[in-house]
């Protein structure tokens, strides 16, 4: 079997990659496919040459060149009876997979999963028979999927899987292009996909018993999730207090398929005024189902039989995106519930994605929370220390990058005036412990965190600057932490008293300078200018030149004409560091009289002049950055093993 399959591997290979030397051999070689194909029995440990047949089959089928080899009606018929409903049939070993090991039949059924299942990819190759033979082949399916739904009304008990079958050959032939984020853009106009969904599908979601026919219940919810474009608002609506029934279903596969669908659903878009895209359901049409989702929700996450569930808690960072308006209510049961899950995970962490979820969720709530009442941090705090207390002392490694921008959040949240309160300023010196720094993922969260220290109650950790220089020291010595060392730096220079930090910026040009001789990147060229610009805007053109001098005669006007202006010159700043570098430069040019005293001055005076006008004028230097409120639906959310930000915890 394993050399049969690499075989077939090889041949996709030949007929995607290298066709017009393979174009000879395609017919002998197709029919020795199909033939093994033919032989390839429904067993399990055949399904890896199943899969790779059937997607060499596919490859051709679906390719313009290739048409004549399948374009007889009997061949098509032939595919359909032969590959595509034997192997769309639900067998033993599937409804066995279905009980005991739900989390590896989600990961080959589910849509936007990697792994490949039978079913899979016979339903792609029903997508690329229509893209070839759209007519033939949606006729061909609607006479066997009325003849299997007939079948199924005479015996609903003994011919389940037929009426399964009938869905994935519908879910096969009615799609013409979809994207797992945005769903099925376009449909099959000769499917009726609305009429199928309210004769057949609709009815077996209205059905309570939540232990009739559940693989079948499954695949409606899958169909829903699929076509969740389709439906109008109306619907959807209609829809939510059936799927957040079937999360209270004993098969993990269907209560797992109900999450995925609601959280689907609630990032499913329509074009709103002035053609912007918005969401289909609104917090206010979720409002009348939270109490009923979250009981539901949280009834799986509490239950220590089942597994950590990745699409459990997705769905439940969503809802909570979604209702952010609507929270007040349920705010306080619903951190509990996080609160106590994380406690759990903390334990043991097994599913990233899940807890990256579980993390989001929180975010969510501090979010929506402290954006209407920043009073409300007092109350997090109170909630979040002692389980992110544990986290550190129990040294869960996977957990602290989160735990540290959730700490970073409430503290940015905190009222102004407020100062950083007993728990942050007890918690602030074990931050500056070398071993936490050690460790790569723990970086940009840490620096995001003392940056909030700095901002919020900068007068009450000055005595804590040394250390904090410390950390720049080390960080600014490695390439891939250098962005990190400069936020952190320009955090410094912007919150500490002026009188406390100028005594080591000396010290702190020496060092910088040592690293631009070493090694002047394009980027490092950039963040040390950028941080030349806000260094000026905050002590002055004169102060500058003067700290830069005295390491070297004539090194602030050498800079100027070897790094800074050559950079500006190159590359035009965008953003906050576009409005850094005007602010930088128009001090420079105004409180440096000396600039105008010879020649080589003025030449330098008027490049500078000629970068600030650039940067006023260019487009990119006013381009707002898109508020993460709008953007919340389509950005990809999810762990890396590098660093995984928690998008919802982004600076407000």
């Amino acid at each position: 079997d394993e050399v049969q399959v690499s075989v077939v591997q090889n041949l996709n290979l030949y007929g995607n990659k290298d066709e017009e030397p393979f174009i000879p051999y395609l017919p002998q070689f197709t029919k020795l496919v199909w033939d093994l194909l033919m032989t390839v029995t429904p067993m399990s440990k055949h399904d890896a040459l199943a899969t790779i047949s059937i997607r060499f089959l596919s490859s051709l089928i679906g390719k313009l060149m290739h048409r004549s080899i399948f374009q007889d009606e009997a061949t098509l018929r032939e595919i359909l009876t032969r590959i595509v409903i034997p192997n769309l049939t639900i067998r033993e070993v599937d409804e066995e997979k279905f009980e005991d090991d739900p989390a590896e039949f989600i990961l080959g059924d589910m849509e936007g999963s990697d792994s490949e299942s039978r079913r899979k990819c016979t339903q792609e190759m029903l997508r690329a028979m229509c893209r070839q033979f759209e007519g033939q082949t949606t006729a061909i399916v609607s006479e066997h999927v009325g003849s299997m739904l007939q079948q199924y009304q005479a015996d609903p008990a003994n011919q389940w899987k037929m009426k399964d079958v009938a869905v994935h050959l519908i879910l096969g032939v009615a799609v013409r292009a979809e994207s797992a984020q945005f769903g099925v853009s376009q449909v099959n106009d000769g499917v009726n996909v609305m009429d199928f969904f309210s004769k057949h599908v609709y009815s077996e979601l209205q059905e309570a018993n939540m232990s009739v026919r559940p693989m079948v219940k499954a695949t409606c919810i899958k169909f829903v999730t699929t076509f969740r474009q389709q439906f109008s608002k109306e619907q959807i609506v209609g829809l939510m207090p059936l799927l957040i029934a079937h999360l209270g279903s004993g098969d993990v596969v269907v209560h797992t398929y109900a999450a995925a669908a609601i959280e689907k659903i609630l990032t499913a878009k329509v074009a709103g005024p002035g053609g912007v895209k918005v969401t289909k359901i609104t917090g206010a049409d979720l409002k009348p189902f939270l109490g009923g989702l979250f009981t539901a929700l949280f009834g799986i996450v509490d239950n220590a039989d089942l597994n950590e569930n990745e699409y459990v808690m997705k769905c439940i960072m969503r809802s909570l995106n979604v209702a952010r308006d609507d929270l007040m209510d349920v705010v306080q049961v619903v951190l509990e519930k996080l609160t106590d899950a994380l406690a759990r995970v903390a334990k043991n962490p097994k599913n990233p994605q899940s807890n990256h979820f579980l993390f989001e969720s929180i975010a969510v709530l501090i979010r929506a929370v402290c954006t209407k009442d920043a009073a409300s941090t007092t109350a997090f705090e109170q909630f979040l220390f002692p389980p992110f207390q544990m986290v550190l002392q129990m040294e869960v490694v996977e957990f602290t990058p989160y735990v540290f921008q959730l700490l970073a959040q409430i503290l940015e949240f905190r009222p102004e005036g407020a100062g950083l309160g007993e728990a942050y300023t007890s918690l602030f010196a074990p931050l500056l412990t070398p071993l936490l720094w050690e460790r790569r993922g723990n970086v940009p969260a840490l620096t995001r965190l003392l940056t909030a220290y700095l901002a919020k109650g900068a007068s009450e950790i000055v005595l804590q600057l040394e250390g904090m220089l410390g950390v720049f020291q080390k960080l600014i010595s490695s390439k891939a932490n250098e962005a990190y060392a400069f936020d952190l730096l320009r955090g410094i220079v912007i919150y500490m008293p002026q009188e406390k930090v100028l005594p080591y910026m000396k010290q702190i040009f020496q060092i910088l300078m040592m690293k631009l001789q070493a090694g002047k990147t394009p980027k490092y060229v950039g963040l040390v200018t950028h941080f030349f610009a806000l260094f000026i805007g905050k002590f002055g053109s004169q102060v500058y030149m003067d700290q830069l001098n005295a390491l070297q005669p004539g090194l602030g006007l050498m800079l100027m004409t070897q790094v800074w202006i050559p950079r500006l010159q190159q590359f035009s700043p965008t953003r906050l560091e576009a409005k850094t570098q005007v602010v930088g430069l128009t001090k420079l040019l105004c409180e440096t009289p000396a600039l105008l005293s010879d020649p080589n001055g003025q030449q330098i005076w008027g490049q500078a002049l000629a970068c600030a006008v650039k940067i006023v004028c260019s487009p990119e230097s006013h381009l707002n950055s898109l508020s993460a409120e709008g953007n919340d639906d389509d950005v990809e959310i999810g762990y890396d093993a590098t660093f995984s930000l928690l998008h919802f915890a982004t600076r407000p």
